[in-house]
């Protein structure tokens, strides 16, 4: 079948499923259904060739089991799975955001560049409204303000007319567009520079509010927030896994708990665990940004304060470059302030994928099977091994890496996040930490690490088997290709493409589902609010406070307000 009649295929598809969701009330994001797809045929119970074409009766029993799977809004493995999907398509790296922030800054401004570059001005009314149009552009590069308050574009106006009065406007229209492009860039920084001056002076900054300190204000409370989400997230992990090992030690549990779906629990609490800790890393980031940028910004007004003291007039070239480097300084000041706005929203929207647990597991049903358990921590698990380590005399072929004796030891690229590989394939699917310091296993390349040194020893007997297990349990549980990073393994870890939420094509090629292992990823950051997101999953849970900071880049408001606005849904909306 040709690529494009292929593609076309698989896109009916798609299509069909989230038509059938649709009709039973659920709207689902292409991106969900293809994801969905290529679990639903990962899945060998589902009986897909991966060799052979797509006949129709695989279509509908593709369809069926799509449609079944999305619609089951009492399982935490489809929760677990979206949760993926929309961090996935709502995260980036934090150099990748703030480059595509910057671009579509500049995007915006280009229209308003071009109109003054491209002006052909030559009567006087002409070039006053040029003027005019140097001063908007000067506020909207800024984001300092409205270019339609009155009191705030008379302050641009005079620090612009300090620097480049009208008259000049004649040799600005000599110049090569690329030169108007960087004199105009130049321009918006010194008269940018001269505003925060005179706030910091009392003498002006119409309109500025102070944005260093609305962020030094909001990010304990985000970190508060995130901490303790952390740490609602990592006892109930705790709980599960006292609960699971409880399980594999008693046969008749086993199947007296099956319908609970246990694992599948664990598996979502971890992964929002992982998902927290990346934000909450960022958003440290941003804090240690912060400090730096507020003691330069300090120092650079005092430098000016200095420089301009009791004097009338002073050189150019000593405080132009001062100006720009505080424009720039508070340019970096909103790109924090934009990040930690995005990850704060971030935060809110991952909670909505944790409603099962309080269906499934009522405190009643937990605290029942917690009977006679003991819950151990992350940490407390390690401690009780720290001691068992493996012992080099025991093995001959294998390598082992220790903390004494390995350089950069605590930088190693872990397997499977962490989690010991043997008690997962051995306990088909219970998740534990593995220590480090009894030592790392080193296999072709990649490094393990172990619950125990029992767990070592057995899994470097035959690390191959151990491998092979955990995939085919992976197939039966699509989230654990992102949850223990199988990327390697399943390039279908990507099933869709990370474009831009408002511009996004799924990409599947191929109805022979041999090419549904191929992977495409090109991820692009919206440099908007992630609450955009095309996903509605359903929730369980009371709405937890949402709080953002709005306003940070200015705009069409009378002023650049920074403030928090409480965005949280009344409980009836939810």
């Amino acid at each position: 079948m040709p690529p494009t009649q292929a593609e076309s295929v698989i896109k009916n598809i798609i299509r069909e499923i989230g038509q059938e969701c649709a009709a039973h009330g659920d709207i689902v994001s292409e991106t969900l259904v293809a994801f969905m797809v290529k679990a639903v045929v990962l899945d060998p119970s589902n009986g897909f060739n991966m060799d052979r074409t797509l006949i129709k009766s695989d279509v509908q029993k593709l369809v069926k089991l799509c449609v079944s799977r999305l619609l089951d809004s009492k399982n935490p493995s489809l929760d677990t799975i979206k949760m993926q999907v929309y961090f996935d398509m709502n995260y980036t790296s934090r150099e990748e955001f703030l480059e595509e922030h910057h671009r579509v800054l500049e995007s915006r401004l280009s229209s308003v560049s071009r109109e003054i570059t491209d002006n052909r001005a030559c009567a006087r009314e002409e070039l006053e409204s040029l003027y005019r149009k140097v001063v908007s552009y000067v506020l909207l590069r800024s984001g300092l303000g409205s270019p339609t308050d009155i009191k705030i574009v008379r302050e641009a106006t005079a620090a612009l007319q300090s620097v480049f009065p009208q008259a000049e406007l004649g040799t600005f229209l000599t110049l090569s567009k690329k030169d108007k492009e960087h004199q105009l860039k130049e321009l918006s920084m010194i008269v940018t520079g001269i505003r925060l001056f005179n706030r910091d002076c009392g003498k002006g900054g119409e309109g500025i509010d102070d944005l260093p300190a609305i962020i030094h204000e909001a990010i304990p409370a985000i970190t508060q927030h995130i901490d303790s989400q952390l740490q609602i997230a990592q006892d109930q992990a705790y709980r599960y896994t006292a609960i699971l090992e409880k399980v594999t030690k008693n046969p008749l549990m086993s199947m007296e708990l099956q319908p609970y779906m246990l694992k599948e629990a664990l598996y979502n609490v971890r992964q929002y665990e992982i998902f927290l800790q990346i934000i909450l890393s960022d958003i440290i980031t941003c804090a240690q940004e912060v400090e730096m940028m507020t003691k330069q910004l300090g120092a650079q007004l005092e430098q000016l304060k200095m420089i301009v003291k009791s004097k009338t007039a002073v050189p150019t070239s000593q405080v132009f470059p001062i100006f720009i480097s505080l424009s720039k300084l508070w340019t970096s000041f909103q790109d924090e302030s934009v990040l930690i706005s995005v990850l704060s929203s971030l935060t809110a929207h991952l909670e909505r994928f944790l409603g099962t647990h309080e269906v499934l597991f009522p405190e009643k049903v937990i605290q029942d099977l917690l009977e006679e358990v003991t819950v151990k921590t992350d940490v407390c698990r390690i401690k009780e091994h720290m001691e068992d380590k493996v012992r080099l005399v025991d093995f001959r072929k294998q390598e082992w890496l220790f903390p004494e004796t390995t350089a950069n030891f605590d930088k190693l690229l872990i397997q499977y996040r962490g989690f010991c590989p043997y008690t997962f394939a051995t306990t088909d699917g219970l998740l534990l930490p593995g220590n480090p310091a009894i030592g790392i296993l080193k296999h072709k390349e990649k490094y393990y690490t172990f619950n125990n040194r029992d767990a070592a020893y057995s899994f470097a007997e035959n690390p191959e088997n151990y491998i092979d297990i955990i995939k085919e349990k992976a197939k039966k549980n699509a989230e654990l290709i992102q949850l223990l990073e199988l990327h390697q393994q399943f390039e279908t870890l990507i099933p869709y493409s990370q474009a831009n939420l408002h511009h996004k094509v799924t990409h599947s090629v191929q109805t022979n589902l041999s090419h549904m292992r191929r992977e495409n990823s090109s991820q692009v950051y919206p440099a908007k609010d992630v609450g955009t997101q095309s996903l509605r999953e359903g929730s369980t849970r009371v709405p937890r406070p949402q709080i953002y900071i709005a306003g940070l880049r200015g705009g069409q408001t009378k002023v650049t307000k920074g403030v928090k606005v409480n965005l949280t849904r009344a409980v009836d909306e939810t």
